[in-house]
């Protein structure tokens, strides 16, 4: 187990840094479209969502899984809709968190509502993130052609029964 984080230490460290710049576009963006151009918080926070998983997933491609990218088989756009889902539901993981803090156990501060959303959810939703996008998007080929030599052989099945 030791040996398979050291070899993954690279991959997590790129895969970190490509968050924090997506973190940062995310936020800048944030900041800027609820200042200076005025926008309502949701239609802000929407945009600049898209732009951060836009920024992500360029990073990774290009940076983190730049050798993995072309062998996954997928076209880019399929990736990044898939890349965007695991993005979806990494967000998903976050609120919930909050939800579950904040009206299922009754923590309603604002520090509470701080450690459950952007500490305990941001922590769970990366490592969703990371899954996701190391075996759902940026996959080898080796591994796909694997997973569906294994889905033929489970739907596979003899007339003899």
């Amino acid at each position: 187990m030791v040996a398979g984080l050291r070899a993954a230490g690279p991959e997590l460290a790129a895969f970190a840094a490509v968050g924090l710049c997506a973190y940062a576009a995310d936020l800048g963006l944030f900041l800027w479209l609820r200042g200076p151009v005025g926008l309502d918080p949701l239609t802000a926070k929407a945009l600049s969502f898209v732009a951060g998983c836009t920024v992500a997933y360029a990073g990774n491609a290009l940076g983190t899984y730049r050798r993995r990218a072309g062998e996954a088989g997928l076209p880019r756009l399929r990736q990044y809709g898939i890349f965007f889902a695991v993005n979806i539901a990494g967000a998903l993981v976050q609120l919930l968190c909050l939800a579950v803090s904040h009206y299922g156990l009754g923590l309603t501060s604002r520090r509470a509502d701080t450690v459950s959303g952007a500490g305990i959810g941001m922590a769970l939703a990366t490592v969703l993130r990371f899954w996701g996008t190391r075996t759902l998007v940026f996959r080898s080929r080796g591994a796909a052609t694997a997973q569906v030599r294994q889905a033929r052989q489970v739907t596979q099945t003899t007339w003899t029964g």
